[in-house]
C-alpha cells in the first residue's frame, strides 16, 4: 500500500512525504538505494509543473510564472550565452528529489509510468487552446505592409519584419497576430524582443530564408533569427524556416581540417519566453543548431520537421539549455548531430513520439568542459523511433567535472544504431549519474548485430524487456 501526503511547504510550494508498505525486503544486501530511484517524486513533480502549461492560455490574462516559482524555486543561473562551458552552478536552486528511501514494487511502478506518460501527453490538448486564441484575434499585422517583398527570398526583408515586430508587440489589443504570408522573405540576423503588451501568435505561411552573406553575421556569428523575453507567444503556421546552411557547412573545420574552428549561428533561438508554443513548423539546413531553448519556462514544441543533411556538421534539431517545463512532442528531425541535446540547467524536460534519424541520437550533454559544473534532472524520453543513429540515447559528462545528471527515464524506445553501442552512459567518477530508468527498450546495432550499452559511473535500473542492457558489474538495480 502506497500513502501519498502532500503538505505546503513555504520553500518550494509543496513537499511529498510517501510511506510505502511492500512485501519481502525493502533492504537490497547492506545497501539501502535512497537515491537510486526517486522516480515517483520527480513523476508528481512533473504533473504539477506541467499541469501549469495546460491552463496557461485559458485566459489571455492568466501568467502561471509566479505558481511555477513557488514550485521550483528561483533560476539561479548566470546570464551569458547557452554554452555548456563556463556556467555557475548554485546547488539550492534544484529542489532535491532524493526523499525515496525504498524500491517501489514491479506493478505499481509500471501502472505509475503509464498514468504520469497519459498525463503529460494530455499536453497536447493545448493545442486546442491555440485554435481558440487565434480566433480571437484582434489585431493582424502582416509583413507585407511594412515593405516585405514576398517574392523569391533574394531581397532583404529584414527592416520590414523588424517595424512589423515593432507594431505588434507593442500593441494593447489583447490578441494579435503576425503574419509572413504564402512567399519566401530573406532576412539577415535579426532578434524579435520583448517584453510584448499582448498575447502574441506569430504566423508563419511562407518560407523564411537566411541571408548567405557570411559577412551580415559579423556583429554576432552565434545567431541569426532571435525571439528573447516574451510571455504568452505562439509561434506557428505550417511555413519554413530555412538556414541556407551549405557555406557555413563548406567551412566547417570538421569538413575542411585545413579551416580554424569558428561558431557558426544557431537558427532560431528562443530566449527567456515564458508559456511558449511552437508548433506545425519546418526548419530545415540550419548553420548549426536548429532551434534552440535557452533560459525558458513552460514551453510545448510539437509538429516540427527538423533536417539537414546527414553530413551537415553540428546540426543538433532541438537543443534545450537552462530551461524548466518543456515537452517536445510529435517531432520529426533527421540533422547531422545531436536530434535532442540537453545541457546544463535543465530540468523538466519530456521528450515524447520522437522519430530520430540519422543524427546522433537523443543525448544529454556533453556536460562539465573544463572542469566546469553543471546540472540536469528530471528527464522522461518516451516513444522514441530511432534510425540508424550514431548512439540510440546517451548521456555524456568529462570526467573530473562537477556535474549531476539524476532522475532520467527512457521508455518504450525501438530502432536501430549506426554504430554497435546503442546505449552509452559515460558519466564522470567523481560525480556518477543517479537514477537512470530503463523500460521498454529495442535497439539494434549497425547491419542487424546484436547492440552493445557502455555504462560507466551511472546508477541506473530496468523494468521489462531492455536490449541492449547495461553490464551487471556496472551499478544497478533490477526491478
Amino acid at each position: 500500500m502506497i500513502l501519498i501526503e502532500i503538505i505546503p511547504c513555504a520553500q518550494f510550494g509543496v513537499s511529498f512525504l510517501f510511506h510505502t508498505q511492500v512485501k519481502g525486503e525493502l533492504i537490497m544486501g547492506q545497501q539501502r538505494h535512497d537515491h537510486l530511484l526517486p522516480f515517483l517524486f520527480i513523476m508528481m513533480m512533473m504533473m504539477i509543473s506541467f499541469n501549469n502549461i495546460i491552463s496557461c492560455y485559458s485566459s489571455a490574462s492568466q501568467v502561471l510564472l509566479e505558481d511555477d516559482r513557488r514550485l521550483l524555486g528561483p533560476y539561479h543561473g548566470p546570464d551569458h550565452h547557452d554554452h555548456e562551458s563556463h556556467h555557475g552552478y548554485d546547488s539550492q536552486a534544484y529542489p532535491s528529489y532524493n526523499v525515496m528511501s525504498t524500491i517501489l514494487n514491479d506493478e505499481f511502478k509500471e501502472d505509475l509510468i503509464e498514468e504520469i506518460t497519459n498525463d503529460v501527453l494530455s499536453l497536447k490538448r493545448i493545442d486546442h487552446r491555440v485554435d481558440s486564441i487565434s480566433s480571437s484575434v484582434k489585431t493582424v499585422i502582416n509583413v507585407n505592409d511594412f515593405g516585405a517583398q514576398d517574392e523569391d527570398g533574394n531581397h532583404d526583408d529584414t527592416e520590414a519584419f523588424k517595424k512589423a515586430w515593432k507594431v505588434a508587440c507593442s500593441s494593447s489589443e489583447g490578441f494579435v497576430a503576425l503574419v509572413v504570408p504564402y512567399k519566401k522573405y530573406g532576412l539577415k540576423p535579426i532578434r524579435f524582443s520583448g517584453p510584448c503588451k499582448s498575447v502574441l501568435t506569430m504566423q508563419i505561411y511562407g518560407t523564411i530564408e537566411a541571408s548567405e552573406d557570411q559577412s551580415d553575421y559579423s556583429d554576432d556569428r552565434r545567431h541569426w533569427l532571435v525571439i528573447e523575453r516574451v510571455e504568452n507567444l505562439i509561434v506557428e503556421g505550417g511555413g519554413t524556416i530555412d538556414g541556407n546552411g551549405k557555406i557555413w557547412w563548406q567551412n566547417s573545420c570538421k569538413i575542411n581540417k585545413t579551416l580554424p574552428c569558428k561558431h557558426a549561428p544557431t537558427a532560431i533561438t528562443f530566449n527567456q519566453c515564458t508559456n511558449l508554443i511552437v508548433s506545425n513548423l519546418k526548419i530545415q539546413n540550419a548553420q548549426q543548431i536548429h532551434v534552440s531553448f535557452s533560459k525558458c519556462m513552460n514551453v510545448l514544441a510539437s509538429y516540427l520537421i527538423v533536417t539537414s543533411p546527414e553530413k551537415s556538421p553540428n546540426t543538433d534539431g532541438i537543443h534545450v539549455t537552462r530551461t524548466q517545463n518543456i515537452l517536445i512532442s510529435s517531432c520529426v528531425i533527421r540533422t547531422g548531430d545531436d536530434c535532442i541535446s540537453i545541457v546544463n540547467g535543465s530540468q523538466n524536460v519530456l521528450a515524447t513520439d520522437i522519430a530520430c534519424g540519422p543524427g546522433h541520437g537523443i543525448s544529454i550533454g556533453s556536460l562539465g568542459s573544463g572542469n566546469s559544473e553543471a546540472h540536469v534532472s528530471g528527464i522522461l524520453v518516451d516513444r522514441a523511433q530511432l534510425s540508424g543513429t550514431t548512439n540510440g540515447v546517451r548521456i555524456k559528462t568529462w570526467q573530473d567535472s562537477a556535474v549531476q545528471v539524476e532522475n532520467v527515464i527512457y521508455e518504450n524506445i525501438q530502432g536501430t544504431s549506426a554504430s554497435d553501442v546503442a546505449i552509452k552512459f559515460d558519466c564522470s567518477e567523481s560525480f556518477p549519474c543517479r537514477g537512470v530508468l530503463l523500460q521498454n527498450i529495442n535497439l539494434e546495432g549497425s547491419g542487424g548485430n546484436e547492440a552493445e550499452a557502455l555504462c560507466r559511473n551511472v546508477e541506473w535500473a530496468d523494468i521489462g524487456t531492455v536490449s541492449p542492457r547495461c553490464p551487471e558489474e556496472s551499478h544497478s538495480c533490477t526491478i
